[in-house]
């Protein structure tokens, strides 16, 4: 999101359907009567606005952060299909970890992996290609070349800008911000990494190999071809 709100000719959305899952999910997250007075609670406004526009500060491209796991069965249809999509992934026992750090206890349609494998499908039935799947880990290892990758994926010209930003927050935050974004606050651009031979994390959880072959699909789709590390 920093990355391309950082273009002069992109609209940044934060996280639109964060209300909708709340009030869905009952959950109480850090901040949750802020983040439900922020945004509209029914998703289908939500999705006609995304689908339809207006874009942000009427900008010709308009960047629109998704959370996969916010996204239910229902939500799957015809409103996705003039969006050029994205998809960010992570490592899922990093992302399971990170998420146990927080909440006692999750499952597998909190990774956002299942939703993303069903949008996935939902893709490649409408278009002649797959659209670009990123790692994280490549992001952070090679951000100009991942991200040229990535422009040229979605038709749009690469920007410089896209690799730095000023710290602290931004006027496009969500209402969680304070809650969720001390690290996004503090960071001016791509971190590196963890270390090649650092071990992963061996999360205690039954849905982990489901997990991890989601991702190896997903990888295996995308359109984008990250490149490899430079020795």
């Amino acid at each position: 999101m920093r990355s391309f709100s950082s273009r002069a000719d992109c609209g940044v959305t934060d996280e639109p359907f964060y209300a909708s899952y709340l009030a869905a999910t009952g959950l109480d997250h850090p901040g949750r009567d802020d983040v439900l007075a922020s945004q509209p609670t029914d998703w289908r406004e939500v999705a006609r606005h995304l689908s339809e526009g207006p874009a942000p500060l009427d900008r010709p491209v308009w960047y629109q952060k998704h959370m996969a796991q916010h996204m239910r069965d229902e939500m799957l249809g015809p409103w996705l299909d003039p969006i050029d999509h994205a998809f960010l992934v992570r490592h899922p026992a990093r992302v399971i970890a990170s998420y146990l750090r927080v909440f006692p206890s999750m499952t597998l349609a909190e990774t956002g992996l299942p939703w993303q494998w069903r949008l996935m499908e939902r893709i490649r039935t409408q278009r002649a290609a797959p659209p670009a799947v990123i790692d994280a880990d490549d992001l952070r290892r090679q951000p100009e070349h991942t991200l040229r990758r990535l422009c040229h994926a979605l038709g749009i010209a690469w920007d410089a800008a896209m690799l730095s930003w000023p710290p602290g927050p931004h006027p496009q935050d969500g209402a969680w911000a304070p809650h969720w974004y001390a690290s996004t606050w503090r960071s001016t651009g791509f971190e590196p990494p963890p270390a090649v031979d650092e071990p992963l994390p061996q999360p205690n959880v039954p849905f982990l190999d489901e997990a991890i072959a989601l991702y190896d699909r997903l990888l295996a789709c995308s359109s984008v071809k990250t490149p490899p590390t430079t020795p």
